[in-house]
């Protein structure tokens, strides 16, 4: 394992104790922070190069990383293989206290500076060099006007489209990117329209990474997304935002096995925002309810929701000023089924034979749900050879766009319908 008593490093060994208990801070040597790649590291937010600095330099093992900065173990490593990125900026300082960085080490990552009485010290080059930086990056988003937003927008569209189509995983590091862009548009952003555009960008951007976070099973990054979401939403504010972001968020609480309180969230939700936001969102926070109140096992609030978002439900498409939702009678149908197979409904196979039938080719992740619905339904009602093609399908699918979430419940239903056939 990186960092324990293997580590050849004569340094590590005499400046930080390789033994050293795992709650013992880390001490990197202080020359460490002027060193040029050091620098370099620090102004890129270079995470994972931090953490190699403090296991060359301090001996500090994942486990002692883990302690110092309440960042579980997995996660550092995932960090490490370059596999997982840091964002938030609350882990940041974090990070930045638990491995102990001086003060002119924490305002190149962007931190403030823990001595706010004297935070220039004997650094005045470099923090010149840093306030430079900072003048570059606002004359930078200066240059952004509604054409550039509305490039970045379509950027986000397209990134959609591919997610779609390819699923989350394949377009990760192209997500991680924009999502980047924008973000250093928005933080150094003055002109307050420019800025509110910028935040309804990201807003709508971080909960399409949160969503395909929830695809991967990966909920902590889920959540930090939304979060994000949320946050933008508030700046650029826009009530239907907000409620879109929120309301996807309670599928984190889904998947984290908390669906009572997911139900609540959502029935918050609909009761600030549903006479503030349009009819198609009213209709898509409405099914989402019902699918929280399905998990919970609570037939008659999923019954009363779903009869709601069917009357809810506009014709035509939906307004471009909405947060995207992909919704018409043919995906309502399907989330009806979605529902209602947990409870042995009669009429669900119907339902999502209907939907699957008007489905549009390219949802290849809600055409691989939809196919294990139908997959569930059919073996409820004792049809597990009539299940099986729909397996397949739904298999083929979720190998395509390499969704955890599908993969999942896909192999539950395979094994239910392998036990039915013997």
């Amino acid at each position: 394992m990186p960092g324990d008593s293997r580590t050849p490093n004569h340094l590590g060994r005499r400046e930080g104790g390789m033994h050293g208990n795992t709650f013992e801070p880390i001490r990197i040597p202080a020359w460490v922070w002027d060193r040029d790649e050091t620098r370099d590291i620090l102004r890129n937010r270079d995470v994972a190069g931090l953490f190699r600095l403090a296991v060359k330099y301090a001996g500090a093992s994942q486990v002692r990383l883990s302690a110092a900065t309440g960042i579980a173990q997995g996660r550092i490593s995932q960090i490490m293989r370059g596999q997982r990125q840091v964002t938030d900026l609350e882990v940041y300082q974090r990070i930045a206290t638990g491995l102990g960085l001086p003060d002119h080490a924490r305002m190149l990552i962007g931190l403030a500076p823990l001595d706010i009485t004297s935070p220039t010290g004997d650094h005045g080059e470099e923090h010149q060099e840093q306030n430079e930086e900072l003048r570059i990056r606002i004359e930078t988003a200066a240059t952004i006007d509604t054409t550039m937003v509305a490039i970045l927008f379509t950027e986000t569209n397209n990134l959609r489209l591919l997610d779609r189509r390819l699923g989350g995983v394949v377009i990760a590091d192209k997500m991680r990117a924009h999502i980047s862009q924008i973000q250093r548009a928005h933080r150094h952003a003055i002109r307050p329209g420019i800025r509110a555009r910028l935040a309804h960008v990201l807003s709508e951007t971080a909960a399409l990474a949160g969503w395909q976070a929830i695809d991967h099973c990966v909920l902590s990054d889920a959540w930090d997304y939304h979060e994000t979401a949320i946050s933008a939403a508030r700046e650029a504010d826009d009530p239907a935002l907000l409620a879109y972001a929120q309301g996807q968020q309670a599928y984190v609480l889904i998947d984290l096995g908390r669906p009572a309180e997911a139900a609540e969230l959502l029935r918050h939700i609909r009761h600030t925002y549903d006479r503030r936001v349009p009819a198609h969102l009213r209709t898509w926070l409405a099914a989402a309810h019902a699918e929280a109140a399905a998990v919970l096992g609570d037939e008659t609030t999923t019954r009363t929701a779903l009869d709601q978002a069917a009357a809810l439900l506009p014709e035509g498409e939906p307004d471009p000023n909405l947060p995207y939702v992909a919704l018409n009678a043919h995906h309502l149908a399907r989330w009806r089924g979605n529902c209602l197979v947990r409870f042995g409904d009669p009429e669900t196979i119907e339902d999502l034979r209907s939907a699957l039938a008007g489905m549009d080719g390219t949802f290849n992740r809600a055409e691989a749900g939809l196919r294990c619905d139908l997959a569930h339904a059919l073996l409820a009602t004792g049809e597990p050879e009539a299940a099986r093609p729909h397996l397949h399908r739904a298999e083929h699918l979720a190998t395509m766009i390499k969704s955890r979430r599908h993969g999942r419940r896909i192999a539950e239903l395979k094994r239910a319908a392998a036990h039915a056939l013997r």
